[in-house]
């Protein structure tokens, strides 16, 4: 049976630990000649209606790695564009491809492209939740001598989806998150209410971001205005006045805490220069780890 990864909470808190080795184990394998490819042969169709960086990047050298192929898939390039309905592509792609990673708007897209695929779905992106960008974060965590079950985290500005899939994550763990965020920009409360049932995790709202850095091991944050959200930036920029990530905020953390950004950084808005630059800074270590937690998603999720 296929198994598909549109959000954390598809995985049980010892798939996404085994995950996470799984991505240790090919980031210590490196590159080069006489790297295993578990995957030659196979194909990985990805859909892109928002654009890419990291996710793209890191999905096509990943399947490079792991002797696959990748497709890149824009609305311009396929019937998607032209209103073929999600179902009809998805049938398609599946008899195509081994796997297809799609990266969207509305989290609904993705169900539906999982729902009728044969093949299994991974969820590049939604506006609702971000999976595999919280494997590269947790991974870079416990590469800096965080423990995944105790920490505290303190997440700073929009409640957007890196925020929900961390509090799935939180939850799933059982580590604490602190999401500091003005009102109405909390993350999503159904998804906070389903993360809850697990009643592992330590989740809170606060609306100073003091308090949410107080003591903490880990602060995150990601840009206040994420794309398709463009009219409202004048709104935000007020709204999240008071909430970036400074080396006065840093010092509020434990002395040996790390700083985390999803990239890209509006430099200067959610996070100042000398922080992300500074010596508490893991953004391009997570940054690089989306190679490797892709990697570990594709060669689990990949019959082979």
């Amino acid at each position: 049976m296929k198994k598909d990864f549109l959000r954390v909470l598809d995985l049980t808190d010892k798939e996404l630990v085994r995950l996470l080795d799984l991505a240790d184990t090919w980031k210590k394998r490196g590159s080069g000649p006489r790297l295993p490819t578990p995957l030659k042969g196979k194909t990985l169709a990805m859909v892109f209606q928002k654009a890419s960086t990291r996710t793209r990047v890191s999905f096509e050298v990943g399947m490079a790695r792991l002797g696959g192929h990748a497709l890149f898939l824009s609305p311009q390039d396929t019937q998607i564009g032209r209103g073929e309905p999600i179902k009809d592509t998805a049938r398609v792609l599946g008899r195509y491809s081994d796997a297809i990673m799609v990266r969207t708007f509305g989290h609904a897209l993705v169900e539906e492209m999982a729902l009728h695929a044969r093949v299994p779905v991974i969820n590049g992106l939604t506006d609702d939740h971000h999976p595999c960008q919280i494997l590269a974060d947790l991974q870079t965590a416990r590469e800096r001598g965080k423990n995944l079950r105790k920490m505290t985290v303190g997440f700073i500005g929009d409640g957007n989806n890196v925020a929900n899939s961390w509090v799935e994550a939180a939850h799933l763990l059982g580590f604490g998150l602190r999401v500091a965020c003005p009102k109405g920009f909390e993350p999503n409360s159904g998804i906070m209410a389903e993360a809850e049932k697990t009643g592992r995790g330590d989740v809170r709202i606060v609306r100073d971001p003091a308090e949410a850095a107080d003591g903490a091991d880990l602060l995150y944050t990601d840009v206040w205005t994420s794309m398709g959200q463009e009219a409202e930036q004048k709104r935000r920029l007020k709204a999240f006045k008071g909430f970036c990530i400074d080396s006065a905020l840093m010092s509020a953390a434990k002395k040996n805490a790390i700083v985390m950004h999803c990239l890209p950084a509006h430099r200067g808005e959610e996070i100042t220069d000398d922080v992300i630059e500074g010596p508490q800074s893991a953004v391009f270590d997570e940054a690089e780890n989306r190679l490797y937690a892709q990697m570990a998603i594709l060669d689990t999720l990949i019959p082979h």
